[in-house]
């Protein structure tokens, strides 16, 4: 059997590679910048959280009555449970990093089992 001989095609050029990952005005991932620092043309990275380009970003955070409990949640996603989940905001009167403005929030918004957590942490802190 012959072996086909492989044609050589302008993409096989180095050259001509930095100027075809620019698609639209985005630069694709790992392509050159004008200034031919690797990045987007505007001087950025494809995931500026972590400062290397081509890095994929962070999964979305699965909320679960464990991270509405947990002390180690962030404050930001703790809020987003409060103003989003409502079926989660049960949970959140037991996490001990729940600020007063937090709490009071939830007790104004309700939802699900709200009521009786609310009354559970009120009567912890009374005896």
């Amino acid at each position: 059997m012959a072996r086909r001989r492989r044609r050589h095609s302008r993409l096989d050029d180095v050259a001509v590679r930095p100027r075809l990952a620019s698609i639209g005005g985005a630069t694709a991932i790992g392509a050159s910048s004008p200034d031919g620092a690797p990045g987007r043309r505007d001087g950025g990275f494809a995931d500026d959280s972590s400062g290397m380009p081509g890095a994929p970003p962070r999964p979305p955070i699965l909320l679960t009555p464990l991270v509405a409990c947990d002390p180690d949640t962030d404050p930001q996603i703790l809020w987003h449970i409060a103003r989003y989940a409502p079926e989660l905001r049960r949970w959140l009167p037991a996490n001990p990093s729940a600020d007063a403005a937090l709490l009071e929030y939830v007790a104004q918004a309700g939802g699900p089992g709200v009521r009786e957590a609310l009354t559970i942490l009120l009567d912890s802190v009374e005896s």
